[in-house]
C-alpha cells in the first residue's frame, strides 16, 4: 500500500523539555492508525505536528510522498478532542457553514447518512447529547472528502453504547478507503479499530505493529487476575504485579496449576479469581510503567 503520511525526524524543543525526541513511521493508505502514550509522552505534540497545528523544532511530514503543504491541507479531516460549535445553529446549519469552506467538498447527504444525523438537522448545537455531538464533529471533519483523518480521543466521555455505535461509524469510513490516525485513553478501542499502533513514551516511540502481532511478540503466558482484598498473606512466592487504583492483583504465568497452588495458601477464596489473555493495557503497562491515564 502507498504511504499515505510520514513523520521524518519529527524534534519538538519546548525551554527545559524535549517533548518528541526524533520521531520517525510512516502511515500506510486505507488502514487506522493508532498513536498511544502516557500524558507528557510527546503523542499529543507529535499528532499536532503531523496536523499542521504546532510546528516542529525541526523534522518534516510528508504526503503522500511530498512535503505536506497545499494538497495536505485540502485532502486531510480533523476532529479535535475539543471544538468549540456555534451557539443557536442547527446541525444542518454547522455542515453547510463547514461544507462551504471548502473548494473540496464531499456529498452533503451521504456523510448525513454515514453519520447517522438525519433525525437531528433541526436541532440546536446546544441540545446534542455526548455520542450526537461526536457524530456531528465527525461529520465536520469528513465534509472535504478528506483521504485522511485525524481522530483526536473521539470516544472520551461517552457511555459504552455512545462508543459502540462511534467505533461502528468509523469502521465504515476506513472501510471507505480514507485513512485514519487515531489517538485514544481506551485500550479496547485501540485493538477494534486500529491495523497498527505507535506507543510512545518519554518523547520516543517505543513498540510498534499490528495489536495482535505486538501481544504475540510479547507474551507467551495468561494472566491470573483476584482482588486485592482477597489476599491474606505475603506472595513473595510467586512473581506479581499489584494495580491499587484497580484493587487487583496480577499474576502472569505459563504454569496456571503451579501457581494456582501457590496462591491458594495466601488468599481467603478463589472465587473470585478470573484467568485471562494478556491484552494491550497489560502490554502497555509492562513497556511504560504507566497505565494509559497516568
Amino acid at each position: 500500500m502507498p504511504t499515505a503520511l510520514e513523520a521524518r525526524n519529527l524534534v519538538k524543543q519546548y525551554p527545559g523539555v524535549l517533548a518528541v525526541d526524533d520521531v520517525s513511521f510512516s502511515v500506510a493508505e486505507g488502514i487506522c492508525f493508532g498513536l498511544l502514550g502516557p500524558n507528557g509522552a510527546g503523542k499529543t505534540t507529535t499528532v499536532e505536528i503531523m496536523e499542521g497545528v504546532t510546528p516542529p523544532s525541526s523534522g518534516e511530514v510528508w504526503y503522500f510522498g511530498k512535503p505536506a503543504g497545499r494538497k495536505f491541507r485540502e485532502e486531510a479531516g480533523i476532529q479535535f478532542q475539543n471544538t468549540a460549535l456555534q451557539d443557536f445553529l442547527t446541525v444542518q446549519e454547522t455542515l453547510e457553514m463547514f461544507h462551504s469552506l471548502y473548494n473540496r467538498q464531499a456529498d452533503l447527504e451521504r456523510i448525513i447518512e454515514e453519520c447517522a444525523l438525519g433525525e437531528l438537522l433541526d436541532r440546536d448545537n446546544r441540545k446534542l447529547s455526548g455520542g450526537q455531538r461526536q457524530r456531528l464533529l465527525l461529520a465536520v471533519a469528513l465534509v472535504n472528502e478528506p483521504r485522511l483523518v485525524f481522530l483526536d480521543e473521539p470516544t472520551t466521555g461517552l457511555d459504552p453504547q455512545a462508543r459502540r455505535n462511534f467505533w461502528e461509524l468509523v469502521q465504515r469510513i476506513r472501510a471507505g478507503g480514507t485513512t485514519i490516525i487515531l489517538t485514544t485513553h481506551y485500550m479496547d478501542e485501540a485493538h477494534i479499530l486500529c491495523d497498527d499502533i505507535a506507543i510512545m513514551d518519554e518523547g520516543k516511540i517505543i513498540s510498534r505493529g499490528n495489536p495482535d502481532e505486538l501481544l504475540r511478540r510479547q507474551y507467551k503466558n495468561v494472566i491470573i487476575e483476584l482482588p486485592l482484598e482477597d489476599v491474606n498473606g505475603a506472595l513473595d512466592c510467586i512473581e506479581h504485579r499489584v494495580l491499587e487504583s484497580q484493587g487487583l492483583i496480577e499474576v502472569a504465568t505459563d504454569d496456571v496449576n503451579a501457581s494456582l497452588q501457590l496462591l491458594a495458601a495466601n488468599v481467603t477464596g478463589l472465587n473470585r479469581l478470573k484467568i485471562r489473555q494478556p491484552n494491550l493495557e497489560d502490554l502497555f503497562l509492562d513497556l511504560t510503567g504507566h497505565s494509559l491515564r497516568a
